[in-house]
């Protein structure tokens, strides 16, 4: 009860942020221009110093063998998420005819804000050790989501991108983090300081960023539109639901740390990633529902990520 708590103040605190990005893009404090560079600054250099601060603990071979199997036991996550998108959102509605926005509702489901929420949740509740955990699932989540979640929305092998997946930053951060602990490397005090400072801006700017994107959705619509909500119960409940005990059991048979687990359970339950809204413009779907859809399982989430975590607890 007690983490859910300190979840739930989190994630207000986050929505907090979130809501300072609506406002400074209402009042054209932050362009879209200037939200673009404000998101490439968090992607490429603040994101990846968390990582890496994440890395800069005693080297154990247990929390090495606990970051392979986290690693794994995602992967295998996935596979359950994708099962039950594709069972739950099915590709034909209740008339019989093809739903054209069925492709983004799956995606929605599938892929959660596990870069942009997850990663800065998991550091405010567990700390570098958190972030350490959560970035086998975001190095599952970037490999499939740029092979699956590609195929998924084009339909075309052609436009799966391996190159995307090594060149992403957070990647490229894991695997350095990765040789570093291994060789027991320690930064200069300086250098530690000044990275630990870029990793305490992640979750603020972040927010913000969504915030922003939300502002350029139009919420009020989300909210009234009735169909959104299966799609929202899916991603922020009977996925997360299932998960939990999955997860729980699992995690739990193999011996692997609680944190390991928490995070785990925590990126699987974050709202719908913003991937979604980019690749819709990218390949041309239905963008107003996929930002729609980020925009009310973001607010949702505060509700349904600390419920989620009391109800692990229980188990």
């Amino acid at each position: 009860m007690e983490l859910a708590w300190l979840l739930f103040q989190k994630v207000v605190v986050m929505l907090i942020f979130l809501a300072a990005g609506v406002i400074s893009y209402k009042c054209k404090l932050i362009t879209d221009i200037g939200n673009k560079s404000i998101t490439n600054v968090v992607m490429y250099v603040f994101t990846p110093m968390m990582i890496l601060v994440s890395f800069c603990q005693e080297f154990s071979m247990k929390l090495l063998k606990g970051l392979f199997i986290t690693l794994g036991i995602s992967f295998l996550g996935f596979v359950i998420v994708i099962a039950l998108a594709c069972l739950l959102i099915r590709k034909k509605g209740i008339t019989g005819k093809e739903d054209p926005d069925y492709i983004i509702e799956r995606f929605s489901a599938i892929y959660t804000n596990c870069g942009f929420m997850g990663i800065p949740l998991a550091d405010a509740l567990f700390g570098a050790e958190g972030v350490f955990y959560i970035t086998a699932f975001h190095s599952a989540f970037m490999i499939l989501v740029w092979t699956h979640g590609v195929y998924m929305i084009t339909g075309d092998k052609k436009e799966i991108s391996i190159k995307k997946v090594l060149l992403n930053p957070s990647i490229i951060a894991t695997f350095l983090g990765m040789i570093l602990f291994a060789v027991r490397f320690e930064y200069p005090s300086v250098v530690m300081s000044a990275m630990v400072s870029m990793k305490e801006t992640v979750a603020p700017l972040a927010m913000i960023i969504a915030g922003v994107s939300i502002s350029q959705s139009n919420l009020l619509k989300a909210i009234k539109n009735v169909r959104l909500y299966r799609t929202c119960a899916v991603r922020l409940v009977i996925i997360p639901l299932v998960l939990v005990f999955f997860l729980t059991w699992i995690f739990r048979f193999l011996g692997v740390s609680e944190t390991a687990l928490l995070t785990t359970i925590l990126a699987f339950s974050c709202p719908t990633a913003t991937m979604g809204t980019m690749m819709s413009i990218r390949f041309g779907k239905n963008a107003e529902a996929a930002s729609q859809l980020f925009a009310l399982t973001t607010v949702l989430s505060v509700v349904t990520m600390p419920l989620l975590i009391y109800i692990q607890s229980l188990i």
